[in-house]
């Protein structure tokens, strides 16, 4: 399970990143597939309900993505230690995790369901079709949740391929049995929900055999190991920060879409078909984050203050030329990719005014997104969440000042604004984190 000390090249950090770029490129055309499937059944009430349902489970696994990066920086710093043991007893407790809380969600379905279509403006018919898609989606509950705990031991030993067969099985599945169960059997809005409850569990079975090497040991149910209490805390402390910090991120990135309302439904639409800019970005961003999480993390483990510096250098030159690319893009073909999206042309001119800020976006935020997987493999948790409430506070400062001045521009100025906070204050703290290889305390920081 270890992949040892091995150098650092540009081909080791493509074969890393690449693998998480095609990965990620099967979600959009996921949620395409879902949307355009139902949408053949003539009616808009079944889009609506599957919209709903699909966004609101959504967001409530999120909050369980905490698992997938804290499962990350923790596994990467025992593979880079040579902890063996230990690396297979991380993916029990992060699976035990998984499923306790994937049956907590089943347990409390009711009270979550009402909670959110209490805040839902959605139409009488549509809620009744999303909680029926609702009611079958959430038995895939555990699966789901493990999926994060899985890909993230994966990632931690530069396992991404495993990830991308583990994403093509999940998406390319749920893709078929929508055409079929919708198309085919004339399932409906059920049809989309069965189809993604079944490829969840298909998902997490393949990542499990795709892990069946820890479970080929004893140590995997070493209870004690398991169980041990400093290791517990310190996993429960490294969650829970990264919960915080992605609890802020999600807050900054919802109050810019209810910020954007006030300027009417067509800058609404225009900020909507602007923010996949950043989307786009993000995604293409990960599969180098990822990498500097791996080499990060396990440069940590072994006290390789060089190996730390020379991971995080490497994928941040990968990751800075991804965002130069994107930025040119963008500026070249930005006009286009509005066009693509937004049918509406009072949208699309909305759109347009706005580019030079998708444009300015790879580059000002290129620093945050590394230093995330920097932190992220350093399981320095801690850090990435108060500097993360510094950079929010921030983000509130600006909307405060700039919004009345210039309006929609002062919205996505406020933005990019967190962004660059973001990057600068995690990039203060990079020298504390690289002086940390190597010392007793190397790898985590509590709270």
């Amino acid at each position: 399970m270890s992949t040892g000390a091995a150098a650092i090249t540009h081909a080791r950090v493509l074969k890393i990143a690449l693998p998480i770029v095609l990965s990620n490129a099967t979600v959009p055309l996921l949620a395409a597939v879902d949307t355009g499937v139902v949408g053949q059944l003539g009616d808009a009430v079944p889009i609506g309900a599957v919209a709903v349902g699909g966004i609101t489970l959504t967001a409530i696994y999120w909050m369980f993505g905490f698992l997938r990066m804290g499962t990350t920086g923790l596994t990467a710093n025992a593979v880079g230690a040579g902890q063996s043991h230990e690396v297979a007893a991380l993916l029990t407790r992060a699976l035990l995790i998984a499923f306790a809380a994937g049956l907590a969600l089943i347990a409390l379905q009711f009270p979550i369901f009402w909670a959110a279509f209490s805040l839902s403006p959605a139409s009488a018919e549509v809620e009744a079709l999303a909680r029926q898609y609702m009611a079958i989606r959430i038995w895939s509950a555990p699966a789901a949740i493990a999926v994060y705990g899985i890909t993230g031991w994966l990632i931690a030993q530069e396992r991404t391929r495993a990830v991308l067969v583990v994403q093509l099985v999940m998406n390319g599945m749920n893709m078929g049995l929508d055409v079929l169960f919708v198309l085919g059997f004339d399932w409906g809005v059920p049809g989309v929900a069965v189809a993604t409850f079944l490829s969840e569990w298909a998902g997490c079975l393949v990542g499990l055999w795709l892990c069946r090497a820890a479970f080929r040991v004893p140590a995997w149910r070493d209870w004690p190991r398991v169980f041990d209490r400093a290791r517990l805390i310190r996993m429960a402390v490294v969650n829970r920060d990264i919960l915080i910090r992605s609890l802020l991120l999600e807050i900054i990135l919802v109050s810019f879409v209810y910020f954007g309302s006030d300027f009417g439904d067509v800058q609404l639409a225009a900020n909507q078909v602007l923010t996949q800019f950043t989307f786009i970005t993000a995604y293409a961003m990960d599969g180098f984050a990822f990498a500097a999480e791996a080499f990060v993390g396990q440069s940590l483990g072994r006290g390789d203050r060089a190996g730390l510096r020379r991971g995080a250098v490497m994928t941040s030159i990968w990751g800075f030329a991804i965002c130069v690319v994107l930025a040119l893009v963008f500026w070249i073909f930005g006009g286009a990719i509005v066009d693509l999206m937004a049918k509406s042309v009072p949208v699309r001119a909305a759109a347009r005014d706005y580019l030079p800020w998708m444009v300015a976006a790879p580059i000002l935020g290129c620093a945050s997104w590394m230093f995330d997987g920097i932190f992220i493999g350093a399981a320095r948790s801690r850090d990435m969440r108060n500097m993360m409430a510094i950079s929010f506070v921030i983000y509130g400062l600006a909307v405060w000042a700039l919004v009345p001045l210039f309006g929609n521009h002062g919205l996505w100025m406020a933005l990019l604004i967190s962004f660059v906070a973001r990057g600068v204050t995690l990039g203060l703290r990079y020298p504390a984190l690289e002086a940390s290889a190597g010392s007793p305390a190397a790898g985590g920081q509590g709270g």
